[in-house]
């Protein structure tokens, strides 16, 4: 399944804002300050964003266990009560835009929402497409053991079991090599 290149950006955006909650082996919020909320925003390139404030941030870290959930949710029916309940929190006004370089998509917040209204939105909607899709599945967890962090696997034959942000598949790999040379007696 292909997405759209708006929708996937809001996934990856969505993935990038539930991850900076502090998880079960990192006590560390990494959206703490505006300096990290303008970081997000530029990582994820929000455009029109004006300036930010204390307001900004704390909605949008507010945002952040609304969306948690819906990565380990049980059944299409509870993701879907979860996202209907999430994108009832923004105003929807669908546009179509080609804004820096990117080709016509559309954009779901009207001119001028808040940074937390849009992500609300935006985020909500994709997830939305996700679900009616019949693609919940590839909205999980990281598989190590020691990460719990969000992923969407948008792989072709649905294989990614672990999140970008860390090197989470690279080292249990390295460790089930050296697993099996040690077993081999090498």
């Amino acid at each position: 399944m292909t997405f759209s290149h708006d929708t996937e950006q809001a996934l990856g955006t969505l993935v990038r804002l539930v991850n900076t909650l502090p998880g079960p082996n990192s006590q560390v919020d990494t959206l703490e300050t505006l300096e990290e909320l303008e970081k997000f925003v530029h990582e994820r390139e929000f455009s029109a964003v004006g300036s930010l404030s204390d307001k900004d941030l704390a909605e949008v870290r507010d945002l952040r266990p609304l969306f948690s959930p819906v990565f380990t949710t049980g059944s299409d029916a509870e993701a879907a009560a979860m996202i209907n309940a999430i994108v009832a929190r923004g105003t929807t006004t669908p546009r179509l835009t080609n804004h820096d370089g990117h080709p016509w998509h559309i954009h779901y917040s009207r001119d001028g929402a808040s940074l937390a209204c849009r992500i609300t939105v935006e985020c909500g909607i994709a997830l939305a497409q996700v679900i009616s899709a019949g693609e919940r599945e590839r909205l999980r967890r990281c598989e190590a053991p020691d990460c719990d962090d969000a992923l969407i696997d948008l792989s072709r034959n649905r294989s990614k079991r672990y999140c970008d942000a860390r090197t989470c598949g690279n080292r249990l790999h390295v460790a089930a090599y050296r697993e099996r040379r040690k077993a081999s007696g090498e």
